[in-house]
């Protein structure tokens, strides 16, 4: 079971990608099953500038490597925010 979802990283990761990509223009419903690629508009380059730019924000290295392998095990084509959210959870202890 997946833990709760964590508001406050959430608030966080949105900013961070505000401030990251000003350019796109987020749904108004964005939230927990939004998806980075289909939904937002990012590309693959922009996941690897938005895991370094999440890297600088919180102050740490964090397992982007093997989160991004872990989704390529499972064939998944695409990252929802909720996924994004528990993983920043995890690898920040919050």
């Amino acid at each position: 079971m997946n833990p709760p979802l964590d508001r406050a990283i959430l608030a966080e990761l949105t900013t961070v990608m505000q401030q990251t990509f000003p350019e796109r223009d987020p749904p108004e419903d964005i939230g927990p099953d939004t998806r980075i690629l289909a939904d937002l508009g990012l590309v693959s380059i922009d996941v690897i500038v938005l895991a370094e730019k999440l890297e600088e924000h919180f102050g740490q290295k964090l397992g982007f490597p093997q989160f991004l392998a872990s989704l390529r095990a499972r064939n998944a084509d695409d990252i929802t925010l909720g996924e994004l959210v528990a993983f920043l959870q995890e690898q920040t202890r919050r």
